[in-house]
C-alpha cells in the first residue's frame, strides 16, 4: 500500500456539541495539524456561534455585544479542517452509532464525543402579568433563546423582573440586569443563598441589597416567575439513549480518561460529563482545563493507543462581575469571599479576553504561493469571456448563441414544454447534506427562471478518496440534501453516477497545494453536478430575451454571497452574516413560478456566477456581436437588496475570485445599462458580485408591479425590489 493511501481518513469522529472544551480540541488541530487524526472531525452544534460563558453576564448588562464574547465554530472548524453541521441534537443510536438531528438526516460515528452543555433544570410556575395562565418561566439555558428574551427588556417596561434561583449564576444575572437598569428580585425556595459557603453567602446578600435588588425567600416553585435560573441538567435525551448518567443532574458518567463507563468509542466533558470517581460541579473552568485531556485521547483512540488519565483540581475560582460604574468584581473561592474590588474586575477582563484571542488570532489558511484560497459554489465557475470565446468556436459562428437558463427537449401531447439544464459546482460548505440542499436550489433556479416545474434530477457526484465507509455516508448526506429540495415540489432523484478524486502527489508546489487541499474536510471536496428536468405550461415559457418597453425588473432576494463567502475564507465574516446568508439561500423560489406568471411575467433569468450585470446583460442581448442591443435598461443600484454584511465587505475590499472577470460587465454601464444615479464602490461591487442560490431576476409590466410586490411580500419575499425598468435604446 502506498504511503499516501495508508493516511487516507478511514474514521469518523463526531464532536457534538460546540462547548470550551470542544472548541478549544479544535483549536490545538488548527494550531497542530499535525496532531488532527487522521479521520474525518465532523462538529455539530444548534448554532454557528458558541457564546464564552465567562461574558454572557456583561452580554446581558450590555458591556459587550454578541460578536464582542462568541467564538465562531464555523470559522473554527474552517481553520481545524473539520467539518461543521448546524443543526439541534435530538437523540442517540448506540447500536447504529448515530446522531440523530433535528430536519435532516442522522450522522454515523466511529468515535463521539459529547459536549453539548445544559439546560436549565426543569421547573413550574406562571409569569407574572399573564393573567394566571400557566406557563413556565423562560430558562437561562439554552442561551440563544434566553439572549433574545433579554434584548427585549428595556427598563421603561415597569413591574420587577422575578428570578428564581440563589445560586452564583442566578445573583451574578441579577446584577447584571440591575446594572442595565432593570428592576428585579430573587425567588428562593429556601432561607439563603447558594454561593457555595457562609462568607460567599453574607457577601452576596450585601451586594444584591446595595443594588437595590429584592429577596424574596420561601417561595413555593409554583410562584410567579420570569426568569428560571434554578441550577442545569444535562438533556433528557443523553439519559434516554441509555448512557449511564448520575440521576439529580443527567451528566454523562465516565471514567478518569473522560470516555463513558461501558462506551469504548464515546467521550463526554464539560457540564455534560461527569469524572464518576472524582466528580465536579459544572463549570467552565474545568471544561476548559480538560480540553487538552480529551484531544490526546480523542486522538489515542482513534489509533488504538492507551489513554491518559486526569484529575481535575478540587476547586475552581469564580469571578463575578458587578454594575458599575466603577465596574468591580468578586472572587469566590472555596470558603473564601473577596472583594468588591476594581482589580478583580481587572484581573476578570484580562482572563476574558486572553480567552476569545486565543481563537480570533488564528490565521486562514493560504495556499502554496501566499495567495487567498479560490472561492467555491458558483464562484468556482469558468469567467464569461473564455466561454462565450469557446461555444462561438464550436458554433463555427462569429456570433455566440443565445444563452438560455435552459434548453427545451420538445413539447408534450398538450404542448407542454419539457426543458432540461445542467449546474453544478465544487463544495461551498464542509456539511455534505446542506452543500447538496444548495447546490439543488441552485440547478432548480434555471427550470424556475424559465417558468417551468422541475419535475426531475439526476446527480452526478465526485466524492474524495476516503475508506468505504466514509464514502458511504458522504453519499448517504448529499442524496438526502438532493431530496430535501426535491420532495417539498413533488420531484424526484431518478439516477445519476458516482466517481472518486484521484490525486497523484508529486515534487514542488503542486504537491504542496495538493496536500493542502487532503487537509480539508472529505465533505468540502465533494463536486455535485445536477441534470434537472422540467416541465413548462404551454403558454408560458419565459425567455431571457423576452423584454418590452416600459417593463419594471424585479429582483426576488438580495445578494451578496460571493463576496460573504470570500470574506469568510478570510476569517473576515461575523458568523451571524454567514448565517443569514445560509438562511436566505435556502429560500426555495419554485411559489414564485406560478405567482409572476399570473402578474403577467415577460421574461426571467437567475442571478448566479456571473452576477447581476452579467446575466442582465444575457437578458439585452449583449455580447453577441450583434450590433447594439435594441432596449436599454435604467439600473437603480440603490435598490438592489443586499445580504447582511455585503456592502461593509465589499468597503473593505474583500471580493470574489470570480469577481475581477466579471468586472468587464462594468462597461455596459457605458451603454445600454444606465444608472439613474452614480453609486458607490460598494455598490458597483456588488452589481458584479457572482451568487450560489441567487435571486429570479424578473421582467413584469409596469401595471402588475405593485400587486406583484403586496403578492411577494406575503409569501415571504419582503426583500423583493423594483431595481429597474426597459426603455427604448
Amino acid at each position: 500500500m502506498a504511503p499516501e493511501s495508508r493516511r487516507l481518513p478511514q474514521q469518523h469522529l463526531v464532536l457534538a456539541g460546540g462547548g470550551h472544551s470542544h472548541a478549544l480540541v479544535l483549536r490545538r488541530w488548527a494550531m497542530r495539524p499535525e496532531r488532527r487524526p487522521a479521520a474525518l472531525v465532523t462538529l455539530v452544534s444548534r448554532s454557528g456561534t458558541a457564546f464564552y460563558s465567562g461574558m454572557v453576564p456583561g452580554l446581558v448588562a450590555g458591556w459587550y455585544d454578541r460578536h464582542a464574547c462568541a467564538i465562531d465554530l464555523r470559522r473554527l472548524c474552517h481553520l481545524a479542517g473539520a467539518a461543521f453541521v448546524e443543526a439541534e441534537i435530538t437523540g442517540l443510536d448506540l447500536r447504529k452509532r448515530e446522531v440523530h438531528l433535528a430536519g435532516r438526516p442522522a450522522l454515523r460515528w466511529d468515535r463521539l464525543s459529547l459536549d453539548v452543555g445544559a439546560v436549565t433544570a426543569p421547573t413550574a410556575g406562571v409569569k407574572a402579568g399573564d393573567g394566571g395562565v400557566p406557563e413556565a418561566p423562560v430558562p437561562v439555558k439554552p442561551l440563544e433563546p434566553f439572549l433574545d428574551y433579554c434584548d427585549g427588556l428595556t427598563p421603561s417596561a415597569g413591574g420587577s423582573l422575578r428570578i428564581r434561583g440563589g445560586g452564583a449564576a442566578a445573583v451574578e444575572l441579577a446584577l447584571a440586569l440591575r446594572g442595565r437598569g432593570i428592576a428585579c428580585a430573587l425567588l428562593l425556595r429556601g432561607a439563603e443563598l447558594h454561593l457555595g459557603s457562609a462568607a460567599a453567602n453574607r457577601l452576596g446578600e450585601r451586594l444584591l441589597a446595595a443594588a437595590g435588588i429584592g429577596v424574596q425567600r420561601h417561595q413555593p416553585e409554583n410562584a410567579p416567575a420570569d426568569l428560571a435560573c434554578t441550577g442545569s441538567r444535562a438533556p433528557a435525551w443523553l439519559a434516554a439513549a441509555g448512557l449511564p448518567v448520575e440521576p439529580t443532574s443527567g451528566r454523562v458518567i465516565t471514567d478518569s480518561s473522560l470516555r463513558v463507563i461501558g462506551e469504548a468509542r464515546i467521550f463526554a466533558s464539560g457540564d455534560c460529563g461527569l469524572i464518576g470517581i472524582d466528580p465536579r460541579a459544572a463549570s467552565g473552568v474545568w471544561a476548559v482545563r480538560s480540553a487538552p485531556v480529551l484531544a490526546t485521547n480523542l486522538e489515542r483512540s482513534l489509533i488504538g493507543r492507551p489513554l491518559r488519565p486526569w484529575r481535575p483540581q478540587r476547586r475552581a475560582l469564580q469571578l463575578l462581575g458587578l454594575p458599575g460604574p466603577p465596574r468591580q468584581a468578586v472572587a469566590l473561592w472555596g470558603p473564601l469571599a473577596i472583594g468588591p474590588a476594581g482589580w478583580l474586575w481587572r484581573w476578570k477582563e484580562q482572563i476574558d479576553r486572553s480567552f476569545l484571542e486565543l481563537f480570533t488570532a488564528l490565521q486562514p489558511m493560504q495556499t502554496a504561493n501566499g495567495e487567498p484560497m479560490a472561492c467555491r459554489g458558483c464562484a468556482a465557475k469558468l469567467a464569461a469571456a473564455p466561454l462565450t470565446a469557446a461555444l462561438a468556436r464550436v458554433s463555427g459562428s462569429s456570433h455566440p448563441p443565445a444563452p438560455e437558463d435552459a434548453v427545451e427537449l420538445g413539447r408534450g401531447a398538450n404542448g407542454e414544454h419539457w426543458l432540461q439544464s445542467v449546474d453544478g459546482f465544487p463544495a461551498l460548505l464542509s456539511d455534505p447534506w446542506l452543500n447538496a440542499r444548495l447546490t439543488t436550489l441552485h440547478a432548480c433556479s434555471d427550470l424556475w427562471a424559465c417558468g417551468a416545474s422541475v419535475h426531475s434530477v439526476q446527480a452526478a457526484v465526485t466524492l474524495p478518496a476516503v475508506g468505504p465507509s466514509l464514502q458511504e455516508e458522504l453519499l448517504v448526506q448529499t442524496l438526502a440534501g438532493i431530496r430535501s429540495v426535491l420532495e417539498p415540489m413533488g420531484a424526484s432523484l431518478i439516477g445519476g453516477h458516482t466517481l472518486e478524486e484521484r490525486q497523484e502527489l508529486s515534487d514542488g508546489v503542486g504537491a504542496a497545494a495538493q496536500r493542502q487541499a487532503a487537509a480539508e474536510p472529505p465533505g468540502q471536496r465533494i463536486t455535485l453536478v445536477l441534470t434537472v428536468n422540467g416541465v413548462a405550461p404551454p403558454e408560458q415559457l419565459w425567455p431571457k430575451g423576452g423584454l418590452s418597453p416600459g417593463d419594471q425588473l424585479l429582483i426576488m432576494k438580495p445578494i451578496g454571497s460571493g463576496v460573504l463567502f470570500a470574506a469568510a475564507m478570510a476569517g473576515a465574516a461575523r458568523p451571524e452574516w454567514i448565517a443569514a446568508a445560509l438562511a436566505e439561500m435556502q429560500r426555495s423560489q419554485a411559489d414564485l413560478v406560478p405567482l409572476l406568471a399570473r402578474h403577467g411575467c415577460r421574461a426571467c433569468t437567475d442571478i448566479t456566477g456571473f452576477g447581476l450585470l452579467g446575466h442582465l446583460g444575457e437578458m439585452l442581448g449583449i455580447g453577441r456581436g450583434e450590433g447594439p442591443p435594441p432596449l436599454a435598461v435604467r439600473l437603480r443600484a440603490a435598490a438592489v437588496p443586499a445580504l447582511a454584511g455585503a456592502l461593509e465587505l465589499l468597503e473593505e475590499g474583500f471580493a470574489s475570485s470570480l469577481a475581477p472577470d466579471n468586472a468587464a460587465a462594468l462597461a455596459t454601464l457605458d451603454g445600454p445599462i444606465r444608472l439613474d444615479q452614480p453609486a458607490p464602490g460598494s455598490r458597483l461591487g456588488l452589481l458584479i458580485d457572482p451568487q450560489t442560490c441567487g435571486p429570479l431576476l424578473a421582467a413584469l409590466p409596469a401595471a402588475q408591479v405593485a400587486d406583484a410586490l403586496e403578492a411577494l411580500a406575503a409569501t415571504g419575499f419582503e426583500q423583493a425590489s423594483v431595481i429597474g425598468e426597459v426603455v427604448e435604446a
